[in-house]
Order: C-alpha cells, then sequence, then structure tokens
C-alpha cells in the first residue's frame, strides 16, 4: 500500500526540474564570503550556482567549481576542482576550500547565503553581483 501512494509522489518530483540551490539562489549573483563560525573573514571568497548542478567561484588564490546535485536545502559539493596558483592568503584559500567541502545544508534568504555542516559550522555569504539587474 505504501508503495502505491509513494508511486504518483516519486513521478511529481521527477518532472519537478531542477531541486538543487541552483534553482533557489539568483543565477546571475556572486556570493561573497562574510565569515566563517562567526568570525569575519579575512580574504576575498565567492561563490555562484550559474546553472543547474553546477558550483563556481573564487578562493582568495583560485577559481574553484564543484557539482552540486543534492535537493535543496542539502548542500553536497561533489570534488572541488581548483586551479593551481600560489598567493599571500593560501592558507585562507586552504580553510576556504575545506570548510567549503564540508557543508552539508544551505539556506538562502534574500541576500544572504548560509552554508552550515551538521556540527552547526556555518558560512555566510552576501550577494555583491547581479547579472542582468
Amino acid at each position: 500500500m505504501l508503495r502505491i501512494m509513494l508511486l504518483p509522489f516519486l513521478a511529481l518530483m521527477a518532472c519537478a526540474g531542477d531541486q538543487t540551490i541552483s534553482a533557489f539562489a539568483d543565477p546571475g549573483a556572486s556570493y561573497r564570503l562574510i565569515e566563517i563560525n562567526g568570525a569575519p573573514f579575512p580574504a576575498t571568497a565567492t561563490i555562484s550556482f550559474p546553472e543547474k548542478g553546477t558550483i563556481r567561484g573564487r578562493g582568495p588564490c583560485n577559481t574553484y567549481s564543484a557539482k552540486q546535485t543534492a535537493p535543496y536545502p542539502w548542500f553536497e559539493p561533489g570534488p572541488i576542482v581548483a586551479t593551481r596558483m600560489a598567493c599571500a592568503d593560501l592558507a585562507h584559500e586552504t580553510r576556504f576550500l575545506a570548510t567549503l567541502a564540508s557543508m552539508s545544508l544551505a539556506e538562502i534568504s534574500g541576500d544572504t547565503l548560509i552554508l552550515r555542516d551538521d556540527a552547526d559550522a556555518q558560512m555566510v555569504f552576501r550577494a555583491e553581483t547581479h547579472a542582468g539587474k
């Protein structure tokens, strides 16, 4: 009986389109990291969701990208691929990318994006640019 009740729900979910964070974030926005765990982030790092299932951004030294297929509000970045340039902020970049990889939940409210992990660590971002607005 339960299986019969779930079939229409599963069929509806399959037709619903993009359920990732990409469907909820402004595709033209670049979100700048403001803080990690309540402390201001001393370098520049960004994240964006330009298309379904795609994460792109810039750390303090390098650009990066990853896949994101978990349905919102879950956040599960696939392997993060980054360029390999060194700079004076490489330690901040290492922390940024490691923290980003550990995040598991997302919340978007207006121009603010908050990512959290299971231990309630968090990253707070603010939208800083909007394409086409």
